[in-house]
């Protein structure tokens, strides 16, 4: 046997493309088009950098206890990761161990598979209904743990906190793990949820409503028991995975949510306005509560509007995957950005319209 026979095989995520174009209009991997808070910017100015000759501190007790204070939670209900990529994938590793298989939609975030397939786990999609939505039923069957997101990606679309809540009584015995990277963006967060039921975890980052998508940093919230042991396990695979300067932002940032607040409505704003303005011309939008919008064009082959926006300049997200071929996912950018998308958009469907006479 050689050593390539006893290599693990698995299929990696694809992360959204980081293309290198001059003058592009970059519309695919959800960043927020407006900066993090200015008192992110001074405590970058004052950073004391002997410090990073010295490990960080270990559990980020500072940024803990900020965050524990700004959801109400304590300081042993909060966990922090290198990115809530890192923070999901500890996740399944300590709460996703039973003989059942994990649950989550077939439409979702499609690092969800990958993580079930590199820790060998078994796993089963539930299906979406044709409007995307989750059926609340299908999530009463035998499992060894639950994962969606809320908004859900690249859907946008939202559950309710009582249908967060009837999944949570059904499943007493499993995890279930909110995923909730876009709720800034209009939804209602579950972390009131946490002290009512102990199989609640939830997971937030700081890469899209802070602005955070260069630093950095994700988020897990829970009660002490689950927390302390998704710490168990951080602590067997790295022990310092959130830097000091991280640490010292993402302080800055918690401390100054109101800012954060405030571009949040910014992007709301603007996402409003690109739902009203797409379905006019023609497409189909799904009521997104994200910080983008999943769009198809019944007219236009989804692939083919792709490759327009991009040899425009203009880079957004599509999938060559079955039921969403035809949908192209665009984040919310400024308003000057989401205007030249329109201008285009109109243009290439007036050509469109005028090949088809």
């Amino acid at each position: 046997m050689s050593w390539q026979d006893k290599l693990r095989q698995v299929e990696p995520y694809v992360a959204g493309e980081q293309p290198k174009i001059s003058n592009m209009i970059k519309l695919n991997t959800n960043e927020n088009p407006y900066g993090p808070s200015n008192q992110v910017k001074e405590v970058l100015k004052e950073i004391d950098i002997e410090k990073l000759k010295l490990y960080p501190n270990s559990d980020g007790e500072e940024l803990r206890h900020a965050l524990a204070d700004y959801h109400g939670l304590k300081d042993n209900q909060v966990f922090l990761g290198n990115g809530s990529d890192e923070v999901l994938a500890l996740t399944f590793l300590t709460f996703f161990n039973g003989k059942e298989p994990v649950l989550f939609p077939n439409i979702s975030y499609s690092f969800y598979p990958v993580y079930c397939d590199l820790y060998q786990m078994s796993y089963k999609e539930v299906l979406l209904d044709q409007d995307f939505k989750i059926n609340v039923e299908d999530f009463k069957q035998p499992n060894s743990g639950i994962i969606f997101p809320n908004p859900n990606a690249p859907t946008g679309l939202l559950v309710s906190l009582d249908f967060i809540e009837e999944v949570l009584k059904s499943n007493p015995d499993s995890i279930v793990v909110v995923d909730e990277a876009y709720i800034d963006f209009g939804g209602q967060t579950c972390v009131p949820l946490i002290d009512k039921y102990d199989n609640l975890v939830v997971i937030q980052t700081f890469s899209k409503s802070r602005s955070f998508a260069g630093a950095r940093l994700g988020v897990a919230l829970g009660n002490k028991e689950a927390i302390s042991n998704l710490y168990d396990v951080k602590n067997s695979f790295n022990s310092y995975p959130v830097d000091y300067i991280t640490q010292q932002i993402g302080l800055a940032s918690v401390l100054d949510s109101q800012d954060m607040k405030e571009k949040c409505q910014k992007v709301i704003k603007t996402r409003e306005y690109t739902k009203t303005k797409l379905k006019e011309l023609g497409f189909v939008v799904p009521d997104s509560y994200a910080n983008f919008v999943f769009v198809k064009h019944p007219e236009i082959d989804g692939e083919k509007l792709f490759l327009a926006l991009r040899q425009e300049g203009i880079i957004v997200r599509h999938w060559n995957k079955p039921l969403i071929d035809q949908y192209l996912r665009i984040t919310i950018g400024t308003d000057q950005q989401m205007e030249r998308l329109f201008e285009f958009l109109e243009k290439c469907i007036t050509q469109q319209q005028r090949e088809g006479e």
